[in-house]
């Protein structure tokens, strides 16, 4: 709805939001207790990467500091034994 300058505009169109904050997010290993991190799943831990196979910070991922340090270590062994890749392979040089 186009107005002049002078007109005044309806009370809920003046652009106005109320303000909400947002989520907190839930670390999924504190909330499911049968999920467990270990270096050997490798699909659970891939979920935790970037698309660079870079590990994923904590604010995106919304796990706690406790399970974000285990999933590291657990990735990080995955690495080291070949079950995952250290980067992807459209960016490893030839």
């Amino acid at each position: 709805m186009a107005t002049n300058r002078g007109e005044r505009q309806p009370a809920g169109a003046r652009g106005r939001r109320k303000f909400r904050p947002p989520r907190r997010k839930r670390c999924a290993f504190c909330g499911d207790k049968t999920l467990q991190i270990d270096y050997k799943k490798v699909d659970v831990l891939r979920s935790y990467l970037s698309d660079r196979a870079k590990i994923r910070a904590r604010r995106k991922t919304g796990v706690c500091a406790k399970h974000q340090r285990r999933l590291a270590v657990a990735i990080k062994r995955a690495r080291h034994l070949a079950l995952m890749p250290f980067t992807v392979e459209h960016v490893r040089p030839r």
